[in-house]
């Protein structure tokens, strides 16, 4: 079906994410001692020709001259190309095979390597128009076709003319010669694409700026596949969230921010208003008050273990899901653990500061193999259960606790209360979450309750013991030393100064929080959770979520799939269902679960449908939130 609507698609920088020339020049050039600044020169040369700086012949020939190459570097350059798609053209690959008479691909470059690269999506080779390379017998490229109007200003404009299109005709690329086409009468709209490049003076002359293939299909009411462009969804990431998750939510298409800090109340109450994702770690508090502010909030992502920071219950009841990185930094911990209990035990903290200051105690006194010696793990989770079987590999006899009923592994003992496991154990190491019942788990009291020369380990959460109980109980020699990691007041910053009792105290460690901040814990957690968010933005599969029912979905293949979360109230599934039938839609698949307040229904329909059915769907009551995918 022929639309009245006809897309002219400029190749470089928008068809692909790069410059063609750029990269035969890498190509060309490479083993030259001059390449570095001969690929300087030809970027230079390129963005004269695109801000309309240089004739745009003067642009060509000075770069081809400065590339020497040959036939079959454009071969190599084609198959670096074909991994060079634009995004948001992969993701659209079916709309532009079916559209394929509507679709032009008009260029300055050369198709020797344009039709290899576009045909692959359908686009027809007599749709594209470009340059011609000319080849000496050795094959060598020695000239361009000089009577092509595009090897020359204002040569798109020449080619529309020529080949004469009927109806609206819209321009999408990233250069002035695609802005001539518009300027020159010949098109409707010149959308300025930036999904690669930016340039400030293309897109102030644009009649949209197109941060993707999906938004401009969106605005003319033609994606079929996406029921709303990536492009529009913004993610706001804070506390230096590592760069591969940066990468590859900006790889999906969406629209990243990123802060090096936390932000307080008041900053992230403004800041989220228009937010769909928040990505935060542990020195962000997502309150009651700034969910109030956050009107567009999809998904939080918590880069971290904990999500104690964050009001679940609130974001449950906005239909806002919350993901973790529940496994992803364990080892990292643990590893952290195990050396901390040698250091411990060693008293090599003290020793090193000694020698620091010029004193030499080679001494045995009070230093001790962990080899035999018991540990007593607080929280058998995912990092207390890692921890169990190395510190039982170094031959440490483990005891452990925990609220709930957890299967022991190797030769751990369940203790079967916490008063029984600190009164047994040499060592003692803390690994609960941050739950408000468990502030202050270990008070004077219990810390009383530890054997007189044990020690502790806390990498949990800060508010689980009571720091001033615990100074007193170093100072008093009634625990030998301790290594805290997490704190019941953190600075927010690198920059900020980090105040506690602790500081000073003998045998004692003090880490600023960096259990899990390896380099392999953190590109864990940036891949883990992004990919989450992802999948749930894309198909509805919350697995994982800490606050949403867990459904795992199967792939969503020719159908339309239906969201709907809603208060977890007797007969909503059946009300979704009466809206179905009474439209006479007909159901491909149906997922239910639910916990104790809200339920998470995903229906996957027919692709024809009323579009009154969504707005009744929408209107059933208790309805919390409800999306339609594609």
């Amino acid at each position: 079906m022929s639309l009245t609507k006809k897309f002219i698609i400029d190749f470089d920088s928008t068809f692909t994410r790069v410059e063609a020339l750029d990269i035969l020049g890498e190509i060309s050039l490479a083993g030259d001692p001059k390449q570095q600044e001969k690929l300087q020169e030809i970027k230079t040369i390129t963005d004269k020709g695109m801000d309309g700086s240089l004739t745009f012949r003067e642009s060509l020939e000075q770069r081809l001259s400065i590339l020497q190459a040959n036939k079959t570097q454009i071969t190599e350059l084609i198959q670096v190309l074909k991994q060079k798609v634009s995004k948001s053209f992969e993701r659209n690959r079916e709309w532009l095979s079916e559209n394929a008479e509507d679709v032009f691909i008009i260029s300055n470059g050369f198709k020797d390597f344009i039709i290899p690269i576009v045909s692959d999506y359908g686009i027809k080779k007599e749709n594209v128009f470009a340059n011609d390379l000319h080849y000496d017998e050795q094959g060598n490229i020695i000239d361009f076709n000089r009577d092509n109007p595009l090897s020359k200003n204002n040569g798109k404009s020449e080619t529309i003319k020529n080949i004469k299109l009927e109806g609206d005709i819209y321009v999408i690329g990233d250069g002035y010669t695609d802005y001539e086409i518009k300027a020159s009468g010949l098109a409707n709209k010149f959308y300025a694409f930036t999904e690669n490049v930016h340039r400030p003076k293309v897109t102030s002359q644009a009649d949209h700026i197109a941060p993707s293939f999906d938004e401009i299909l969106y605005i003319n009411k033609l994606n079929t596949k996406f029921s709303y462009p990536k492009s529009r969804i913004k993610v706001l990431l804070l506390e230096n969230v590592h760069p591969i998750a940066v990468e590859l939510l900006k790889e999906e298409g969406y629209q990243v921010e990123v802060a090096t800090g936390a932000m307080s109340e008041e900053e992230l109450c403004e800041k989220i208003k228009n937010v769909s994702i928040l990505g935060i770690r542990s020195k962000t508090t997502v309150t009651k008050k700034v969910l109030e502010s956050a009107n567009r909030l999809l998904a939080i992502g918590a880069f971290c273990i904990g999500t104690n920071q964050i009001d679940l219950e609130e974001c449950q009841r906005k239909g806002i899901a919350v993901f973790n990185a529940p496994f992803s930094n364990t080892r990292s911990v643990v590893e952290m653990a195990i050396a901390e209990i040698i250091f411990l035990l060693r008293r090599l903290q003290d020793k090193s500061q000694g020698m620091h200051q010029g004193i030499w105690d080679k001494s045995a006194h009070g230093s001790f193999e962990i080899r035999g010696k018991k540990l007593g793990i607080i929280g058998y989770g995912n990092i207390g259960a890692q921890l169990s079987v190395l510190a039982e590999n170094l031959g440490m006899n483990v005891f452990y606790y925990d609220v709930i009923e957890k299967l022991a592994l190797g030769n751990a003992t369940k203790l079967p209360s916490l008063e029984a496991l600190l009164s047994t154990c040499d060592v003692v190491t803390l690994h609960v979450d941050g739950r408000k019942d468990n502030t202050c788990l270990l008070d004077k009291e219990k810390i009383a309750l530890m054997k007189k020369g044990a020690i502790l380990v806390n990498l949990s959460r800060g508010h689980v013991v009571e720091i001033p109980a615990l100074r007193e109980a170093l100072l008093s020699g009634h625990l030998a030393g301790c290594a805290v990691d997490v704190f019941p007041e953190e600075p927010k910053n690198n920059k900020e100064t980090f105040e506690s009792e602790l500081r000073g105290l003998p045998n004692t460690i003090l880490t600023p929080h960096i259990g899990g901040s390896t380099l392999e814990a953190q590109e864990n957690i940036a891949r883990f959770v992004p990919g989450k968010i992802m999948e749930y933005i894309n198909t509805g599969n919350t697995y994982n979520s800490v606050n949403f029912p867990n459904i795992q979905l199967p792939f969503l293949k020719d159908a339309h799939r239906l969201i709907h979360l809603h208060q977890n109230e007797p007969g909503v599934l059946a009300k979704i269902n009466q809206v179905l039938a009474s439209y006479n839609i007909n159901i491909v698949g149906q997922y239910l679960k639910t916990n104790e307040k809200i339920g998470y229904v995903i229906t996957d329909i027919d692709k024809v449908y009323a579009a009154d059915a969504i707005e009744a769907m929408k209107s059933i009551p208790g309805t919390i939130r409800f999306r339609t995918l594609y």
